[in-house]
Formats: structure tokens, sequence, C-alpha cells
């Protein structure tokens, strides 16, 4: 099973070589881009392309503002603080997710609890969010929802559109309003996706993407904050360029800032990877359609997008039977120099946050035990 399926990805990607699992594609004005940012000598934060390329995801993403960052991490972290999370307060996220969502979590002295996915989104199940809160908190007389056993105010929730799939975040967005808890969307993987036509990182107060070198498109290194709210997104950029006053030569800060500012010359790869982002989109939604029939007339079980949504199928991804076949899949496929990966290890299992709070994590649990990551980097857009 395996050498045909390494023979299908091979007959896509037409070589005999290393087949990695996503890799950036710049066959685009990317060079004159990046020339023209060098040439005008603002390769640093500051000019007009940040500014440009800002322009351009709202453009796309029908977002009111937003907030170039260094990375998304980064841009998760500004907006957590603007939020209001701090120490003695708590964030409901999910187990399966990249490091970088709890990382955020904690750079504000908060604590995550995780709660379950959906299987069919891999993303954070909106019955489980409200299991939680309805076992575990209650709305105090200030307004906000406290966790009960730990005396702690839960600030936001932070679900994840996993691998592009878009989560629930309508229902997850009702049972926060109705809580007072912030949503605020982990749309780092998902730029391309929709829910019922509105685009991932759009449905809360706020949204992070990012452009990491694996990502549908690539600023090298990047993220941006998502909000249509113009008072967080000034804050945002404040915090984003270390809190420093608006002064034509005064060095004057009024808090704590940081350097997370997206250099110009990033700006610059990005402007021209949004050229191209339709197309790229198009041509992953293209490889899944061809993954998931292939898949059908050879025994294997490929994730499609989930109803009333539009994935951008970032990472096409095989549900294997399980967790034996998983890694027969995994050591087999990778010895024949074709890259294919497990989901990252869920939270909970990390020594870094096995002391968290969380729900019963069954899907979690098995979703880890049956995920394969396979190759969905954009080449040959001609032939699709």
């Amino acid at each position: 099973m395996y050498k045909k399926f390494v023979g299908f990805v091979r007959s896509i990607y037409e070589t005999n070589d290393f087949i990695p699992l996503h890799a950036p594609v710049f066959n685009g004005e990317e060079k004159k881009y990046l020339s023209n940012a060098i040439d005008s000598t603002f390769v640093s934060s500051v000019g007009n392309l940040v500014n440009e390329f800002e322009k351009s995801i709202i453009t796309f993403t029908n977002s009111t503002c937003a907030i170039a960052f260094i990375n998304g991490t980064s841009a998760l972290h500004v907006a957590l603080k603007i939020a209001g999370v701090t120490e003695n307060t708590e964030v409901i996220t999910q187990s399966l997710t990249f490091v970088g969502t709890c990382n955020a979590i904690k750079y504000c002295g908060s604590e995550p609890i995780f709660v379950d996915v959906d299987k069919s989104t891999l993303g954070l199940s909106p019955n489980s969010l409200k299991d939680f809160i309805d076992e575990n908190c209650e709305l105090r007389n200030d307004g906000f929802c406290w966790n009960k056993k730990t005396n702690k105010k839960i600030i936001a929730c932070v679900p994840m559109h996993t691998f592009g799939f878009p989560t629930n975040c309508l229902k997850i967005k009702k049972i926060c309003s109705e809580f007072n808890i912030q949503l605020i969307e982990d749309a780092a993987e998902s730029l391309g996706s929709t829910h019922q036509n509105k685009h991932t990182g759009t449905f809360g107060e706020m949204g992070i993407l990012s452009f990491n070198g694996n990502k549908i498109i690539t600023t090298g290194s990047g993220g941006m904050i998502l909000t249509n709210d113009s008072e967080k997104a000034l804050k945002a950029k404040h915090l984003s360029t270390t809190a420093k006053l608006n002064h034509s030569w005064e060095f004057d800060h009024d808090q704590i800032g940081y350097n997370y500012r997206l250099p110009s010359i990033n700006a610059a790869l990005g402007l021209a990877q949004m050229k191209q982002l339709k197309k790229f989109v198009d041509f992953k939604r293209n490889l899944a359609k061809k993954y998931q029939v292939w898949g059908k007339e050879n025994g294997l079980f490929f994730l499609s997008e989930p109803e009333n949504t539009k994935s951008n199928y970032w990472l096409n991804t095989i549900l294997a039977e399980n967790a034996k076949e998983k890694e027969f899949l995994i050591v087999n496929i990778n010895k024949m120099n074709v890259m294919v990966r497990p989901a990252w290890k869920p939270m909970h299992t990390l020594r870094i946050y096995e002391h968290c709070q969380r729900s019963s994590l069954q899907n979690t649990e098995f979703l880890y035990d049956r995920i394969v990551n396979v190759p969905s980097s954009v080449s040959n857009m001609n032939h699709f």
C-alpha cells in the first residue's frame, strides 16, 4: 500500500528526488519585490511595505484591521495581552495544537485549560467547551467567568483551525459570548479558509495568522493580528513597536512593549506571495480532491473539509486505522524519501503542560494515534 502511495505522490510532483511535506513556492515576482525593498533601503519595519502588506490581508480576509508581526506566536502573545490575559487568569484552548499556542498563553503568565476537539474539524469542540464550563465554571457578580476549582478568571478561548480545516467558530463564539469569554482564533494555518463564507480569524475579538516558511504563503517569518476593533488594532501596533510614543526624535515609551513588528523586507516577500494566494488555494484544493479520490480507490481515508466550510488544505491528512498503522506508514514512506509526519504530541502529554486542567480528551488522543500528514506543497500548477 505505502509503495503505491509513494508512486502516486511522485506522479503528482514529477520527481524521484526527496519530496518535502510543505515547501515554499517562489515563481512570481518575489525577486522583483525584494530587490525594490533593498533599493529603497527601507528593510526594517520603517516604510510603506508593511502597511501595504497589511492592506492586502485586510482585502483578502475582509477584516477591518490587520497588524503585522514577526511571527504568529508573537501575534498571539500580544492579542492575549490586549484581551487582558495575565497572571491569575486562564485560557481555554485545545491540546491538539502547535506548542506556540500554549507558549503564548504562558508568556502572559496565564495557564491553558485543555478541552477536546471534534473529529470532523480537528478543532476545538463547542460541546466539549460547553460541558467544561457547565461543570467547572460560573458567572460571578463582576461579570466574569470564574473557574470554581482554581478560583481564577477565564479570560479567553483560543480554538485552532488545524491544518487549515475551519473549526465551528459560530457555535464557539455563542458560548463565549454567554460567559463573557473573549474569542481569539489561532488561524495560523488557515489563510484562505472560510466557514459559511467568512474567513477564519475574523469571528472573534481577534485572530492570528502565520506566514512561516511552511505556510500557504510565506514572508520567511511573519504573523498577523486580524480584528474588527480599531482600538485593539492601535494597541497591538503600539505594543509591537516597543510601546514607543510618536515623536520626531525623542525615545519615550509608556509601557513594556515588544520588538515584534514585521520588517519591510519580509513584507515585500509577502506582497509578492499574496498575488498568487488564490492560485495556491485552488491548487491545494484540487490536490486534496486527488488524494481523496485515490484514497477511496486504495483503502486510505483522507480527511475532507467539514460541512459549510472551505478549507485551504494546508496539509492533507490521512486518518490511519490505528496507531500501529500510523507508525507503519510514517516509517516506511519516509524511508522512500517522501516526507510524512504525525500531528504534534498533544500538549497535555508534554512535561511542560501535563499539569494543566483538562476535560476528557478522547477525540484528541484518537486523532493523534491516527493522523498522518502528507506532502501538500504547491507545484505543477499548470496540471491542475
